[in-house]
């Protein structure tokens, strides 16, 4: 078994030959659309689409101008951004055969129906979508600087899984999590509609990003037996299963607590909380599960929480 581990170790690449083998296989059924959309992890999508709501209300509190199309396009850069990570993800961990058994979402790359490069290919033209969109948003504000933030998230969504040393192996995963996904995408959504950042937008990106975390923290108690297999040293492998499930739990109750601060000053973001409907089972998942695929619904439960809590939010700050 200790060889075995090292075979697969994060420091080597011998997964290719895994790869090779499992594309060889007459056995493998051809890969299809829908494991292509698989593969896209359309259950984190919500936690790109949630900053940009939350951010996209507390605009409207500093202008009365609803700039939708400069909303629609931060959307862009986000989704983009969030399906090119997870291709990334799907491309690095592959040819390292940390996904070699893993639950939840289908692994294109650790599969062996699809190549490494195609699947390399397709992260890099999500990315490009998200520059694209970043720079059509940079040239309608004139604020020239965002093109350093925005090529800093795209190395930053690049070397989460890749390059020789991912951070996201050492326990940084969420940390990128909540920066990117909570406050970059909440606040800069907000300033290039407003050129201002109140401090509404501060509070629901801290929520934001919580929630963000909350589901990376569900993802990696569900593959933590063979992280620790692997090598990968995320946060959930290094704190342990109990903590694990503590940190998920106030990472969805604390949210909940910056509504409840909110709307002291918007009555509406009371309604914030109707999004524990969603979040309540997943700790209660988390807590009490048996087998890992009950955590993939967990995840999903969480995300929805999380569009859940923006969606109120937009409507406290825009009502």
């Amino acid at each position: 078994m200790a060889k075995k581990s090292q075979t697969y170790g994060v420091s080597g690449n011998p997964a290719r030959r895994g790869i090779s083998r499992a594309a060889a296989s007459p056995t493998a059924r051809p890969v299809t659309a829908g494991d292509w959309i698989g593969a896209a992890r359309l259950r984190t999508l919500p936690l790109a689409v949630a900053p940009v709501v939350i951010g996209t209300g507390a605009a409207l509190l500093v202008t009365d101008v609803f700039h939708w199309v400069i909303a629609l396009t931060c959307l862009a850069v986000a989704v983009a951004l969030q399906i090119g990570v997870n291709f990334a993800n799907d491309y690095s961990d592959g040819i390292r055969g940390t996904d070699a058994h893993r639950v939840g979402p289908a692994r294109l790359t650790a599969s062996g129906r699809v190549t490494p490069r195609s699947v390399l290919i397709a992260a890099l033209i999500f990315f490009g979508i998200a520059a694209i969109a970043g720079i059509a948003i940079t040239i309608r504000t004139q604020q020239w600087w965002f093109l350093l933030v925005g090529a800093v998230c795209i190395v930053a969504a690049w070397f989460y899984t890749g390059g020789k040393r991912p951070y996201g192996y050492n326990a940084l995963g969420e940390v990128f999590v909540f920066v990117f996904f909570g406050l970059v995408a909440t606040l800069g959504t907000t300033y290039v509609q407003a050129l201002a950042l109140p401090q509404e937008a501060w509070f629901g990106a801290i929520g934001a990003g919580l929630l963000a975390c909350a589901v990376l923290l569900a993802n990696n108690l569900r593959d933590i037996d063979q992280d620790r297999r692997v090598g990968k040293r995320t946060l959930t492998v290094l704190i342990g299963r109990r903590w694990t499930q503590i940190l998920f739990t106030l990472f969805i109750v604390l949210p909940m607590g910056i509504a409840v601060l909110l709307a002291a000053f918007y009555p509406i973001a009371w309604l914030a909380l109707l999004a524990l409907l969603a979040g309540g089972p997943a700790i209660l998942i988390v807590w009490t599960y048996r087998d890992p695929r009950e955590l993939v619904t967990a995840l999903a439960l969480t995300s929805l929480t999380s569009l859940g809590y923006a969606g109120f939010l937009f409507w406290a700050f825009a009502g």
